[in-house]
């Protein structure tokens, strides 16, 4: 609980005025239903007063029986003129549906102390994360707003007023507990100092209905994302550690679940360094927004950008579930989107890649793919005497390799760029980021590339280290030309996976490429390069070993080990570090499958096999 793991409950004393005393929360913000919760267990206030409309009260009363199912109430609102409908979620992590759950609990008489003069309940405001809480305190990060309060406008200070006269109402002798908004705390307590007038304008609401809402519709009209909202139900039941409800746990829970039914739905799995590229994108994406922690749009964003729209969807789907919520309820079940409850939502369009039944038609699938007549049939004509590869496939891989040692030559001319003030010459162009950086001098900035001296000689590509027993296919076949690299790779074993007589099909965990061709011992068998501690690292040392140019090129999830670079020095070798998040994840998984020939005979009758 919160006084257990170190965060201090907020200083109430300083709250209380006689016999009311105030607890402000943000609305719909779990973190508060944490502390709120805890301070009427601890409290037991006879009377919790709440900022929520008296016409609402009976079906918010029957939407808090009803959880941990969630509930919608609607009614419609003809205060501006013109009928509009109006929902509100009665959900368990909203810290005004908690203070009533935890009301009856105790004993205490639940008043809905709202005078209805607004169009919904809580007037909206722009209130800091309140996941701050968890590391500053809920009285600092109380406190911190108080000093800093949004302007007040006519619409706040009527609110307060009737809230106010409603509380000057109460039973002078019973202990109240006010649970309030926080941007209504202190013109609130403005309004109590002198006796209120009962409000002229109100609304009568009639039409109030609870309805069940459909569990595909949770993930969009709730505040808090309905899988968080499960780990807090989970933390209410068993009373375990904040850890269950901390965001970013949740959050890690709700990626790994993803990454499994991702991979299982199709056959790829998230990298390390994805995983670690999500999470700051994600981070940087929550604070443009100013927040500290990633809402479930930010983690969709992020993992559509770093893996593909496949995982953007599970993300979506993990972070939606909600296994309480039943189509079934005994009340009529709807199906409502984010847009009829809200004003302002932000869309985000997943393009999912879903196996069809249907075949596209192309030149050379018009007919069906060739099959094996029985079982094990393209097994039994492996000879072994021979392999090589599929001169398609070699293009396209030598043609990424170009591209990956322009961008390694780009990569270390940017590092020795020289910005200085103009002068006499613009040198290479005017540094426009440097300008508007220094815009206050009134100055131009120039920026001027030094030359990079040689070229790049080998190329390393690892899309995964192998430190387990996933590749253990080692091979080094030469070039048979002299636009063809040499090339060593350790994949997954091609022959375990025939797509036809003598061809089968792998997955690179790395890849070595040097030219010119033709020079290429076995790198797996080669003593030299055996204080190596990964098949990654074997092919690094080897790419030192046999660039005739003084440039490598090493593509990876994290850089080398220093001792590496050493090396290179010593021969006189540049490594040129290039981290694979920076490459398109549609363009690798590209170049990532390879499929293998047993024999040059199998080159003819290759393309009907391999799409």
């Amino acid at each position: 609980m919160p006084g257990e793991q170190g965060t201090p409950l907020p200083d109430l004393a300083s709250l209380q005025r006689g016999q009311f005393t105030y607890f402000p929360v943000v609305p719909g913000r779990l973190e508060f239903s944490v502390e709120v919760r805890e301070a009427i267990l601890r409290l037991k206030p006879q009377v919790v007063a709440l900022e929520l409309p008296a016409s609402l009260q009976a079906a918010w009363l029957r939407g808090v029986e009803r959880l941990p199912e969630m509930s919608l109430i609607f009614y419609p609102d003809e205060s501006e003129g013109d009928t509009q409908a109006v929902y509100v979620t009665v959900e368990p992590g909203d810290p005004f549906t908690e203070a009533i759950r935890t009301g009856l609990e105790v004993g205490a008489e639940i008043v809905f102390a709202d005078p209805e003069a607004g169009v919904r309940p809580h007037l909206l405001d722009a209130y800091p994360d309140p996941y701050a809480i968890r590391h500053i305190g809920l009285a600092a990060y109380i406190e911190a707003y108080r000093v800093y309060p949004q302007p007040r406008s006519e619409e706040t200070e009527r609110h307060a007023a009737g809230i106010a006269w409603k509380l000057q109402g109460a039973d002078p002798t019973a202990d109240v507990l006010v649970v309030i908004s926080l941007n209504l705390l202190d013109p609130v307590l403005d309004a109590m100092e002198e006796p209120q007038a009962q409000p002229m304008t109100r609304i009568h609401r009639e039409g109030v209905e609870l309805f069940n809402p459909h569990p595909d519709s949770l993930a969009e009209i709730v505040l808090d994302y309905p899988a968080l909202q499960w780990r807090y139900e989970e933390f209410r039941q068993t009373r375990a550690e904040t850890r269950l409800v901390d965001r970013r746990h949740a959050q890690w829970s709700v990626l790994l679940e993803a990454e499994k039914s991702y991979e299982t739905s199709t056959g790829e799995r998230v990298a390390h360094w994805q995983r670690r590229l999500l999470a700051r994108y994600a981070r940087n994406l929550a604070l443009a927004g100013h927040d500290l922690t990633p809402g479930v749009y930010d983690l969709c964003v992020a993992a559509r950008s770093i893996v593909d729209d496949n995982y953007a969807w599970e993300v979506w789907q993990s972070a939606g579930r909600y296994p309480p919520q039943k189509t079934e309820a005994g009340m009529l079940t709807v199906r409502i989107s984010g847009d009829e409850m809200w004003t302002e939502t932000r869309r985000i369009r997943l393009r999912r890649r879903l196996p069809s039944l249907k075949r596209r038609l192309r030149p050379y699938a018009l007919k069906p793919r060739p099959e094996e007549a029985v079982p094990g049939e393209w097994a039994s004509q492996l000879d072994g005497s021979g392999i090589c590869s599929y001169p398609p496939e070699d293009l396209v891989v030598e043609d990424y390799g170009r591209y990956l040692k322009r961008k390694g030559k780009s990569i270390l001319s940017e590092e020795r760029v020289r910005v200085e003030p103009f002068t006499t010459s613009i040198l290479d162009g005017i540094d426009m980021r440097e300008t508007i950086r220094r815009w206050y001098e009134g100055r131009i900035y120039v920026r001027q590339f030094q030359k990079v001296q040689g070229e790049v000689g080998s190329l390393v590509v690892v899309f995964d280290e192998g430190r387990d027993d996933r590749y253990p296919y080692l091979t080094t076949w030469l070039g048979e030309n002299q636009n063809e690299s040499d090339m060593a790779f350790y994949s997954t074993n091609p022959f375990d996976n025939l797509v036809g007589p003598g061809i089968g099909r792998a997955e690179y965990g790395g890849f070595l490429m040097s030219l010119p061709p033709r020079r290429m011992y076995d790198v797996w068998r080669d003593p030299d390069f055996d204080v190596a501690e990964s098949k990654a690292e074997r092919l690094l040392l080897a790419a030192i070993d046999y660039s005739i140019h003084r440039l490598v090129v090493y593509v990876a999830a994290k850089p080398p080990r220093s001792i590496f670079r050493t090396i290179a020095a010593r021969v006189g070798r540049t490594i040129i570090y290039i981290p694979v998040g920076q490459l398109s994840p549609v363009s690798l998984k590209k170049i990532r499958v390879v499929h293998v020939l047993d024999g040059y005979d199998k080159r003819d009758l290759a393309k009907e096999y391999i799409w």
